[in-house]
């Protein structure tokens, strides 16, 4: 999968602002991620347009903030005494918003869009700003106009969020290229992990799972393959047929005895023609005990049976007494660009706090046993809040599971409502919780029925059903 190496600096805190006010640290925080809210007024579409474009580099929230009396072209003529005149010479004016921004505690930084009016902001971003608690949240005002620069318009509102970080402003003219706003973004050095929570369902296609992006910077099919049961030729066939059905993502270990098989089925599809190395996302992992205590010739023995010139991701499999040397070694293949993103498996609250304070790299990735019967309602977000992106194996419930589970009667109403079937009607509620899922298959029919989950969604009253099917059960010891 491709990196975005121009805006999507990931680390796991703000650092290094050129600020207007407040403190600016010089040490990332770990375990901090930054969500990124892009509020703007616009009337004639100039900022609306650049804000968009802040949105796509981002891969922030976009919020337009609309008066509840929009204006009139009359209304914005300048000097004829209407209605835009007699609101910037009066700066005590409040106009009125129609709606409000969902659970802005969660948003960290807010890019602040809004047109130059007689050299000031519009008064109704004084409404937005007074409308909101912004403290500890940095703020970084845009403006849009045909010839003024910024001027005080940035300055003067920070009395309306005194204990919000601001940062310098930037000017746009009308026209502006995506590209230019990306350069400015980078220039900020304000560092941005995306929001790992919501999957972008919506420009899903069946047989193509859209991607997320990981605060790795490399971006990850949110369906995959999972191969634990897969073996020798069983291996091979069914990951072919797997990424001719559109599978992207691919799931493997060390300890599942079928890295070899998986390099040769990927190899001899690249050659083939089917698809392009870049295209496909494999995920491989080493396990505790003698792997984890000599890390260095562990992974670089995962590299050499897979054979497909570096790895996606590699995982720890589980928490051991050397699991952190172990990572640190990860991180040195990461440098040398044989590995591209690290991530953790069967890891939970109680571990994943003490551990990313030794290590460097921040986890992208965290791979538990999740399904309708032990949803993780408590570390699904609490990871997410990390920047850290969910995986589910066992998406089904697991061996010897897998049939009570497509069979709950609640599933199967869901369902049938949906024209679809019971496994298509738990991926898609795994994806709409910002869950990967990797369900295994050595099934044709089945590979593809479960990458084709984007022709429907599951309403909130649907989620809310599987939601409630939660027993924390839990199926394998880990």
């Amino acid at each position: 999968m491709k990196r975005n190496l121009g805006v999507l600096l990931i680390v796991m805190a703000l650092f290094g602002l050129t600020a207007c006010g407040g403190n600016s640290n010089t040490k990332p925080t770990v375990g901090k991620a930054n969500k990124v809210l892009v509020a703007y007024f616009s009337c004639t579409n100039t900022t609306e347009a650049i804000a968009e474009h802040i949105q796509t580099e981002t891969k922030g929230t976009l919020y337009e903030i609309v008066p509840e009396v929009p204006y009139t072209a009359d209304d914005l003529k300048y000097y004829t005494n209407g209605r835009a005149d007699k609101e910037q010479g009066d700066p005590s004016v409040r106009p009125a918003i129609n709606g409000s921004v969902e659970n802005i505690e969660k948003y960290d930084v807010v890019f602040l869009g809004y047109p130059i009016w007689h050299g000031q902001a519009p008064r109704i971003m004084s409404t937005f700003l007074e409308s909101y608690d912004f403290s500890g949240k940095t703020i970084v005002p845009f403006c849009t106009s045909h010839s003024s620069g910024i001027g005080s318009s940035d300055t003067d509102l920070h009395s309306l969020a005194p204990n919000a970080e601001w940062v310098s402003g930037k000017r746009f003219s009308s026209g502006t290229s995506r590209s230019a706003v990306a350069d400015w973004i980078e220039i900020l050095d304000i560092k941005l992990t995306p929001d790992v929570a919501v999957f972008d369902l919506e420009n899903g296609e069946n047989v193509r799972a859209p991607t997320v992006m990981l605060n790795s910077g490399y971006e990850m099919p949110i369906l995959g393959l999972g191969t634990y049961s897969l073996r020798s030729d069983t291996a091979r066939n069914f990951v072919r047929i797997a990424i001719e059905s559109g599978v992207r993502l691919i799931d493997t270990a060390s300890a599942y005895g079928n890295e070899r098989e998986i390099g040769e089925a990927i190899r001899k599809a690249v050659d083939d023609g089917v698809v392009k190395r870049e295209e496909l996302f494999v995920i491989t992992k080493i396990y505790p005990g003698s792997e984890m205590a000599n890390p260095e010739q562990s992974v670089q023995a995962c590299l050499d049976r897979l054979n497909i010139g570096y790895v996606d991701m590699m995982l720890l499999h589980h928490p051991d007494r050397n699991d952190v040397k172990a990572y640190k070694t990860i991180e040195k293949f990461v440098e040398q660009g044989k590995i591209r993103s690290i991530g953790l498996s069967n890891w939970y609250i109680e571990e994943i706090d003490d551990f990313i304070s030794q290590v460097d790299i921040m986890p992208a990735l965290v791979q538990n046993e999740i399904h309708p019967y032990y949803q993780e309602q408590a570390v699904v977000p609490y990871m997410h809040n990390l920047g850290i992106v969910v995986q589910a194996w066992y998406p089904f419930g697991g061996r010897g599971h897998t049939g009570a589970l497509l069979g709950n009667e609640t599933i199967v109403k869901i369902a049938n409502s949906h024209n679809v079937t019971a496994a298509q009607v738990i991926l898609r509620w795994h994806l709409q919780r910002g869950v990967v899922a990797i369900p295994g298959s050595s099934n044709p029919d089945h590979i593809r029925e479960n990458i084709s989950v984007f022709h429907f969604s599951l309403t909130d009253d649907e989620m809310n059903e599987i939601a409630a099917l939660d027993r924390n059960e839990k199926y394998d010891w880990y």
